[in-house]
């Protein structure tokens, strides 16, 4: 039976994108669907143009072609400061002053709400705080962000993307560089936002973290969607050698059955069941 998630009217609805860069294709008819409630992570291997994506529906790229919906409307009716109220950016390499405070930074996620010349309200900043407890940073809201570890970067960052109150999160590859608790923590977070409602869409290249924590995959290669679905429809055995060759291998977790895309060892066989 289809959950009321999947009955949803789209968030962001994107189909047939094609962009090409330096002379060549990038894209080639991708696309990706996301509604309320929902996390999907936009996998493949490097250069598959997962990041391209994200940034043709951002507008930091142009698209050749391809359908742009927000919420039914063409993204490229709305403007920048519109679709910033409604949509929030966690770029893969995100920068800032290092000198920078991170509340400093959170409120600037508020920027998108406040009126012409308008200075932050304290219902704002009482968001920003809550944002940055949310994310795991306000115990460090006082400090400069080039005294900041990684992965405290990473929180200030997801935290000023949710100080914009969005309906819809772009995460580009939020976990690069964490360790497996900080990954793990990341995603606990995604969704807990989306089951307050936010529609999540994230850029992940580990398979199995994408398939613990992601309602549906979209598995992308050379430009274009492979497969889209169910993680445990989308990682089997016969795609993943399919998309990465016979370098990596599906097992099932032994008390989920979660699928697990681990390396392949000469001699082993598959066991995707």
């Amino acid at each position: 039976m289809a959950t009321a998630t999947a009955l949803a009217a789209p968030l962001l609805e994107v189909r047939d994108v094609h962009v090409a860069l330096g002379g060549g294709p990038v894209l080639a008819g991708a696309g990706v669907t996301v509604r309320a409630g929902e996390v999907v992570g936009l996998a493949g291997p490097n250069g598959a143009g997962k990041s391209t994506l994200l940034r043709a529906v951002t507008r930091v790229l142009r698209a050749e072609r391809g359908t742009f919906l927000l919420r039914g409307t063409p993204i490229d009716a709305r403007s920048r400061l519109d679709f910033a109220r409604e949509v929030a950016v966690v770029q893969q390499l995100p920068e800032a002053p290092p000198t920078m405070r991170v509340e400093e930074l959170v409120l600037l996620g508020r920027h998108p709400h406040l009126r012409l010349l308008g200075r932050e309200s304290g219902r704002d900043r009482a968001i920003a705080l809550d944002a940055m407890r949310r994310a795991g940073c306000d115990a460090f809201a006082e400090r400069a962000l080039g005294t900041l570890s990684g992965g405290e970067r990473r929180r200030a960052f997801i935290a000023r993307a949710l100080a914009q109150e969005p309906r819809l999160l772009l995460l580009d590859e939020p976990t690069a560089n964490l360790d497996a608790g900080a990954q793990g923590e990341v995603f606990e977070l995604l969704r807990a936002l989306a089951a307050d409602g936010v529609g999540v869409l994230v850029v992940v290249h580990d398979l199995t973290l994408a398939a613990s924590y992601c309602d549906r995959l979209v598995l992308m290669q050379r430009g274009r969607t492979v497969a889209e679905g169910p993680p445990a429809e989308v990682v089997t055995a016969e795609t993943v050698r399919r998309v990465y060759g016979d370098r990596v291998t599906v097992v099932r977790h032994p008390s989920t059955g979660a699928p697990l895309v681990v390396p392949a060892v000469a001699g082993t066989e598959d066991r995707d069941a």
